[in-house]
């Protein structure tokens, strides 16, 4: 009997066509398959029979989960079909992800932009919010959409639920990083502002992107002059020891190593404006294509 197994870590469809040979003669089907619910008590009637003169019986069988799906179904290749962990716990079998028959580059080419992140980090008092801003107007005035995700702001919102603790800090960024992710497909860019001290987690969230579309941007500004800035007096109470953990003084700050952007601090107003650092981010968009459909 020749038939196809749909291979999956619950019970699956095999397609009985009668009359023809062994099992070893496998072939797919040219234009797509029939998927069906099967019962967990399949055991017990395992005969299911469709109500068209179209279709022959089906069978339903468990099959294992280590057999390759897209070795007996190429068409299903680029399924995302992914054994992540959720909060350390392996993802439900049944989570598969749905693909849109709209991808990002027809996005991509109605925006007439390409979608990436730009994740500003540097001290508190770096300026990081105040160049985003410069950014997306500036991006805004030739026509480019963008959307900031400030670290302060996404608090009062999707992170309302987190301290400044490790851990906490770290699930901070997963999210954002998340969030980035899913404007980028959009094809929107996306400007993530926020501290984010340690280099780990920004590796994480640069991960979740083809390579390229991350593009990291250092506020090289020295402690000095972030302190004695303070616009939120931060600094004075971390120096009061009324907020601990706070990056800079008793938290350590992990620059980046190998970023794409570095926006030094140099004492000049002209070069350290925010219009002009706003400037060198969108060169290095408009080098790298990001700036056309």
């Amino acid at each position: 009997m020749e038939g196809l197994a749909i291979r999956a870590s619950r019970p699956s469809i095999f397609c009985s066509l009668p009359g023809l040979g062994g099992d070893s003669q496998r072939r797919p089907l040219s234009d797509g398959f029939l998927k069906l619910p099967v019962s967990s008590n399949s055991a017990d009637n395992p005969k299911l029979v469709a109500n068209s003169v179209s279709f022959h019986p089906i069978y339903a069988i468990n099959v294992s989960v280590q057999a390759s799906l897209t070795a007996d179904f190429p068409a299903l290749s680029d399924t995302k079909l992914k054994e992540e962990r959720i909060n350390g716990e392996k993802k439900p079998d049944n989570i598969v992800w749905h693909e849109s028959s709209i991808c990002r580059c027809d996005r991509q080419q109605l925006l007439q932009q390409k979608g990436c992140v730009i994740w500003i980090t540097g001290l508190s008092g770096s300026g990081k919010s105040t160049v985003a801003c410069a950014l997306s107007k500036a991006l805004f005035e030739r026509g480019k959409l963008t959307y900031t995700l400030d670290g302060d702001n996404v608090r009062h919102g999707l992170n309302r639920d987190l301290t400044f603790k490790a851990e906490d800090r770290t699930e901070n960024i997963r999210r954002i990083g998340e969030v980035a992710k899913l404007f980028a497909d959009v094809g929107v860019i996306c400007i993530a502002s926020l501290i984010s001290p340690y280099r780990r987690d920004r590796d994480e969230c640069r991960s979740l992107l083809p390579e390229g579309d991350f593009v990291e941007v250092f506020m090289d500004v020295p402690l000095s002059v972030c302190e004695s800035r303070d616009p939120k007096g931060l600094y004075k109470l971390a120096r009061a020891g009324k907020i601990k953990g706070f990056t800079g003084i008793d938290d350590p700050y992990e620059a980046p190593l190998n970023c794409e952007v570095v926006l030094k601090h140099t004492g000049d107003d002209l070069s350290s404006s925010p219009r002009q650092m706003a400037e060198s981010i969108i060169s290095y968009l408009q080098n790298k294509g990001y700036l056309e459909g």
